[in-house]
């Protein structure tokens, strides 16, 4: 349970704050598609002995590439070329799962293994947590004003496409170090409802910063817990617990805001 708390609360606040960008951007459908175009580099990587992370990443990052390369020689709208690339990724993904002999059961990649965490899984949460992390407080300022005036941020020389593509490494990272807690299916969740909830608080984003950071780690902790108790999924507990927060918080808001109307 303390491993696995650890490891929810690591995810938990990465997560919340690459969630804060994403939902002022409007990124959340890419942060849906890499977190299953993954699937494939992971179970590669067990297949050849590799870190699991390492398949992650390189697929999760070809993943936007191939987004972008496909976006920008072809008509299709952007969301369209996002739903063919991450579903045939993860559909290559779910093939190699069904015909690659191991003994391990890949199936937590799709849901999660929190209870199963080792002293490695912990080490690799941790240190890509906090890179991450660190990467995007310190570029802050810079991403902030890419997502509110990208033409501003060129103006004072900013390069938009270099912060585009530092966000999406953030992402790729971001998704690999979310997989040890919830699993593929539900990593979206916490890189999407932790920022849109904080949204709904605050209209500032330095308050988002804090607000959605909070919220994810209370539902880590209540999740985790709870499923302690209730003899359920942790990872679908601790999703659970962010969702039914985002539902109070909508409920309250919109509450206020049809008084004061």
């Amino acid at each position: 349970m303390q491993r696995s708390f650890l490891v929810t609360v690591v995810a938990s606040v990465v997560c919340a704050v690459l969630s804060c960008w994403l939902v002022l951007v409007g990124w959340s459908l890419l942060g849906d598609a890499v977190s299953h175009s993954v699937l494939p580099g992971v179970v590669l990587s067990y297949a050849l002995g590799l870190p699991f992370a390492l398949g992650a990443l390189v697929f999760g990052l070809g993943a936007v590439a191939l987004i972008g390369t496909v976006r920008d020689t072809t008509r299709l709208k952007e969301d369209a070329v996002i739903g063919v690339v991450f579903t045939s990724l993860f559909a290559l993904g779910l093939v190699l799962v069904s015909v690659t002999p191991s003994h391990v059961d890949l199936s937590h990649v799709l849901f999660g293994n929190l209870l199963g965490v080792t002293d490695g899984d912990i080490w690799q949460v941790v240190v890509l947590g906090v890179l991450t992390t660190t990467v995007l407080l310190v570029k802050r300022r810079d991403l902030t004003l890419l997502a509110f005036d990208p033409i501003h941020a060129h103006a004072i020389g900013l390069s938009p496409r270099r912060l585009r593509a530092l966000l999406l490494v953030c992402l790729a990272v971001t998704v690999v170090v979310a997989l040890q807690a919830v699993g593929v299916v539900l990593v979206v969740a916490m890189v999407i409802i932790p920022g849109a909830t904080a949204f709904l608080v605050t209209d500032r984003f330095d308050r988002m910063l804090l607000v959605a950071p909070a919220v994810s780690v209370l539902c880590a902790l209540v999740g985790t817990y709870g499923s302690y108790h209730l003899d359920t999924s942790t990872a679908g507990m601790v999703v659970l617990a962010q969702g039914v927060t985002f539902g109070v918080v909508h409920t309250v808001t919109r509450h206020r805001r049809t008084r004061r109307a």
